[in-house]
């Protein structure tokens, strides 16, 4: 009997379930034609035989790769929430994703270099921080998604929340609750930040409360919000609440105040942005801001295909209105907030 291959073929699955190498192929590749019985038998045949995709011979013979590029900073929770939906929802639509991770030694630059090398016939980027003509250059080699941050490029789709209205929900929330002396610790110099920044402004503003505006500049960590969190219990007078840039830095706030013995929320009142896993531990109880990550990811995914399945050459824009998650982190301010 003649051995068989140490890595099973397509010949072989299609040897075993008794129809043609072109057939399975079909399959295999999710590709119309072949009906459901016929499918459930190939699969089944390959799934019994251990055979895998063999990736890297596929991508030197076929003329679409079928791969989706995901830029995604790994440290970030939300991220990774986020990532886990597009895997899905590119999974549904046939197409596979590659991810590239942002780290202190890998930045977006070397990341995106990398996707295009593993001949990714889009890309998402999550949170992209590179100049407006880096992503417009970028937008026109092949379809870019920028996922979370605001941009104006005829080469861009975008896909994000309203985050200076998400700021907006959670100042008026504390100020419904008697808060007056309310400081941001800002998420750093980039573009997000810097809507969230405006965001938090333009509510006190609103609220009348101008004269009180305070912002602690910090990024997007833990080790942010512990700074701040130092800067504030070094001052004379503690706020009687702290809206974050995002929920990591909340973290650290949290984290540090109760450390030096402040009641949270009992003295002090804080919030984050993300509503992140960790915002939702009980433990933690979080008030955050949901920018509805699974839409986000969905829409992200949609544009992608849109441009190459359905032949769209215009960019799109989707603009989510985030929602107030209100938790065990803010109370009402029964004190003098001055």
């Amino acid at each position: 009997m003649e051995r068989r291959r140490e890595r099973p073929t397509m010949q072989d699955i299609a040897d075993e379930v008794g129809v043609s190498k072109a057939l399975v192929s079909l399959v295999i590749r999710r590709a119309p034609g072949p009906s459901e019985e016929t499918r459930a038998k190939v699969l089944a045949a390959a799934d019994a035989l251990g055979y895998r995709v063999n990736r890297a011979a596929a991508l030197m013979t076929a003329r679409r790769s079928h791969l989706i590029g995901v830029m995604t900073d790994i440290r970030s929770s939300f991220h990774a929430e986020m990532v886990e939906d597009i895997v899905e929802a590119a999974d549904r639509a046939g197409y596979e994703v590659v991810l590239g991770a942002v780290t202190s030694t890998h930045g977006e630059a070397r990341v995106i270099d990398t996707l295009l090398d593993f001949r990714c016939e889009a890309v998402i980027l999550l949170g992209p921080e590179s100049e407006i003509g880096t992503l417009t250059a970028m937008g026109t080699r092949l379809p870019t998604v920028v996922v979370g941050r605001r941009v104006a490029s005829a080469s861009l789709d975008v896909v994000r929340a309203a985050d200076a209205r998400g700021i907006g929900l959670v100042v008026d929330h504390l100020v419904e609750l008697g808060h007056q002396r309310i400081v941001h610790v800002t998420g750093g110099s980039g573009s997000i930040a810097a809507d969230r920044r405006q965001g938090y402004l333009r509510a006190m503003r609103r609220n009348g409360l101008e004269d009180h505006a305070e912002c602690i500049d910090g990024d997007f960590t833990e080790n942010a919000g512990v700074d701040a969190a130092k800067t504030l219990l070094t001052s004379d007078d503690l706020p009687s609440a702290v809206v974050c840039a995002n929920d990591r830095s909340a973290l650290g706030v949290l984290d540090a105040v109760r450390r030096a013995g402040v009641d949270v929320p009992g003295r002090m009142s804080i919030t984050g942005y993300d509503d992140s896993p960790l915002a939702k531990l009980g433990h933690v109880d979080l008030t955050s801001v949901s920018q509805a990550p699974r839409e986000q990811a969905n829409r992200a995914v949609e544009a992608v295909v849109e441009r190459l399945d359905g032949g769209r050459t215009t960019p799109a824009s989707s603009v989510l209105l985030p929602q107030l998650v209100v938790r065990g982190t803010t109370a009402t301010w029964a004190g003098d907030g001055f």
